[in-house]
């Protein structure tokens, strides 16, 4: 590995597999060896899937390309990289800036509607498989607490049920 690493393109899919089959040519491992290298580095990457995701021209899920880069040796800023290449693929690239509209006039402070909530600014850049992630496992927590409080008889009435003995007969 005397040579710079392949570096990302974000242009399609079909080129960032190519450029993911340049780096596997130049890290000189084996789909086996990228197996255990992976391992080594905490992520899993079965040999066959690695075969499978060169073999296509579809864009790799995120953990597949950080396991695959990682399996190769790209470590810090160039593995992000790889990552915020594919992001840009998978969801386009980031918006340009829109030239700021013209300043309306002010409006005092007492004349403003309490209705009107202020604008909070949006980060055109967000990772939308983190915030699916962050969700499930937000569903998965409430769904472990609701079940706990259910069997724990949070829910139910604490008063006993007293038995009264009924005459027999009429």
């Amino acid at each position: 590995m005397t040579t710079a690493p392949p570096t990302p393109p974000d242009t399609d899919a079909a080129a960032f597999v190519a450029a993911l089959r340049r780096l596997k040519v130049w890290s000189g491992l084996s789909y086996r060896r990228l197996e255990r290298q992976a391992a080594d580095a905490g992520h899993c990457l079965p040999y066959s899937t690695a075969a499978t995701m060169l073999g296509r021209e579809r864009l790799p899920r995120e953990e597949l390309v950080a396991a695959f880069v990682a399996a190769c040796g790209i470590r810090g800023d160039e593995a992000e990289a790889w990552l915020d290449a594919r992001t840009d693929i998978a969801y386009g690239s980031a918006p340009a800036p829109a030239p700021a509209p013209a300043p309306a006039p002010a409006m005092p402070a007492d004349a403003m509607p309490s209705n009107i909530a202020p604008v909070v600014a949006v980060s055109a850049r967000t990772r939308p498989g983190r915030t699916r992630w962050a969700l499930v496992g937000a569903a998965a927590l409430v769904t472990v607490l609701l079940g706990g409080a259910t069997a724990s008889g949070v829910f139910t009435d604490d008063e006993e049920v007293v038995q009264t003995p009924m005459s027999v007969r009429l």
